[in-house]
């Protein structure tokens, strides 16, 4: 769960710092005290889009920081598949948010925020505002569904996503390998001629490169033996003076001396060792110097092989090893081309194949989905019931596609009657804003058991109802946060009296600056809020009791 929200410079946030609870935690505050700032902040270290006029003014960086604790062994190895571990049952997920870029870290290491990401994917859900709108979009009815029937369709999801690819692989096969005689005699000849020139060259591995070094060693060999004969001369061979006859006079005049001591005797065989190392160098370079020696024969052999080489790059590949790939294809093609009537009978075979095996996971899938179906369509139709829907009428309508998709042949959609003696229609014709909300809620309740995600924040799910649908909206939270944690803002008393943790967003102003501060609320202080939310500026007594009394009659149904 969320434990722990740190925010600074965003926004008009100066410096905050939240630590949350398990079970219902509830956000209340004056309209534009900053509460959705704060459930952005969040999203914002999560991964969400920033932009530097999120910054608070003045402000030359912020800092967003959330602490989760991890006790769901089921996250954990999600977790360690992204090669994030928590530490001590501990993950903090930091965004240092600067001038046009931020930095997002997990337990103090930099992250992408691809990673970031896929982490809150597991350990948060956030239901934004205007999120019921996802519901008007029949395309989410089936998703919506898939979770609900979690491991009995996701294998089947899986397999017909796998049968998919292969179908369109081999159908696209099949329709690139249309040709008529004529165009299939042309590109026969054409994958001759090519394996032709290739094997004819007769390439070996690494040839290329192997004969550019020594094309470059024949092009620079005059500069090189320059260089080589010059030492040499200076080691050997000058006539005047040469370090060889030198060091030759040198150990005939130091003979003598090495009778008249050990020292004088160690440095003439340190003298003669030399002689010796520069006689052996001698040879050497000798020999060196004839590696640089070729002939115009040799030197025009190696240049037309290596035109050859460079004639075949161009055509079939960057190097050898590409152009044997390339050599390898155009053969098994040509071996299609000469037995092209029943190469093609062989890919209407697979296609065949393919076909058959994506419609028996596609069955699969639509069968298992109906099955789910059933529960589902009770479970939401008693949910929208517990939400003040008093005779509603729920359906999940399956449909079956034209043609196949990844995603199988179906197609979802929801159909709702809210009022007596009417017709089931689709729920984008029918649902005003504030049902979308409750029956969003209801789905949300439902899927709370099904999803492992272990915190949820809702931003306003009470838009559009009030009155006695305000007391079920407040039931169906607490139900929730039985399981999961959960996050709320609203502006309802009935909500805000359920709530296990109450805490106060508000908004003061000081010497021209303005903050946003929030605080963890004493029973006392909850009690204030309520009437706050009940009665508005003017808060009396007797509100005062009503908001004690909402407080007790919501101990009594937690």
């Amino acid at each position: 769960m969320l434990q722990y929200l740190h925010v600074k410079n965003l926004a008009l946030i100066d410096e905050i710092e939240v630590e949350f609870r398990e079970g219902l935690n509830i956000l209340t505050g004056e309209t534009g005290a900053g509460k959705s700032i704060i459930l952005g902040s969040v999203n914002l270290a999560l991964g969400g889009r920033y932009n530097a006029d999120m910054l608070r003014k003045g402000a030359q960086a912020g800092l967003v920081e959330l602490i989760f604790t991890i006790e769901d062994d089921a996250i954990k190895k999600q977790l360690e598949a992204l090669d994030i571990f928590p530490e001590d049952g501990l993950l903090v997920l930091s965004r240092k948010l600067m001038e046009g870029r931020s930095i997002s870290k997990i337990n103090g290491e930099t992250v992408n925020m691809s990673v970031l990401r896929d982490v809150a994917s597991l350990l948060i859900d956030i239901h934004g505002q205007h999120e019921h709108q996802t519901l008007l979009h029949k395309k989410n009815h089936l998703a919506l569904l898939d979770v609900y029937a979690g491991e009995s369709v996701e294998k089947l999801k899986k397999a017909v996503s796998k049968s998919y690819r292969e179908y369109q692989k081999c159908k696209k096969k099949l329709e690139e390998s249309g040709m008529d005689e004529q165009s299939r005699q042309k590109e026969l000849s054409l994958a001759e001629f090519e394996i032709q020139e290739i094997t004819e060259a007769g390439l070996l591995d690494n040839e290329d490169e192997e004969l550019e070094a020594l094309y470059q060693r024949m092009t620079e060999s005059r500069r090189y033996t320059e260089g080589i004969a010059e030492t040499y001369q200076y080691t050997s061979e000058s006539a005047s003076a040469n370090a060889s006859d030198l060091l030759s006079r040198a150990i005939r005049a130091f003979q003598d001396v090495s009778e008249c001591d050990d020292k004088g005797a160690t440095l003439y065989e340190q003298l003669v060792e030399i002689d010796s190392l520069l006689n052996d160098f001698n040879r050497e370079l000798s020999e060196y110097e004839k590696s640089f020696e070729f002939s115009e024969e040799e030197y025009y052999e190696t240049e037309s092989r290596l035109n050859l080489l460079n004639h075949l790059k161009a055509k079939y590949g960057s190097g050898v090893s590409e152009i044997k790939e390339y050599c390898r294809q155009k053969t098994e093609r040509l071996n299609e081309l000469k037995d092209y009537e029943n190469y093609i009978a062989e890919l209407n075979k697979n296609l065949i194949k393919c076909e058959e095996e994506l419609k028996k996971y596609s069955l699969a899938l639509s069968k298992a989905r109906k099955k789910a179906g059933i529960s589902f369509e009770k479970e939401i139709s008693q949910g929208l019931k517990d939400l003040n829907f008093l005779d509603v009428k729920f359906e999940l309508r399956l449909n079956e596609l034209d043609s196949y998709t990844s995603n199988g042949k179906d197609e979802g959609e929801f159909y709702i009657s809210t009022n007596p003696g009417e017709a089931l229609k689709p729920l984008s014709n029918v649902a005003s804003g504030g049902e979308l909300s409750r029956i969003m809620l209801a789905i949300k309740a439902v899927l709370a058991d099904k999803e492992e995600t272990p915190t949820l924040i809702f931003d306003e799910i009470d838009t559009g109802i009030s009155g006695i649908t305000a007391g079920k909206v407040a039931e169906k939270m607490h139900v929730i946060g039985r399981s999961r944690q959960v996050i709320c803002i609203t502006h309802l008393p009935q909500i805000a009296a359920m709530a296990d943790a109450h805490y106060l967003i508000q908004k003061e102003a000081k010497e021209n600056i303005t903050k946003t501060e929030i605080f963890c609320l004493e029973e006392s202080e909850s009690i204030q809020e309520l009437a706050r939310l009940l009665g508005g500026a003017n808060v009396t007594g007797k509100i005062l009791e009503s908001a004690a009394e909402m407080k007790e009659m919501a101990k009594r149904e937690i």
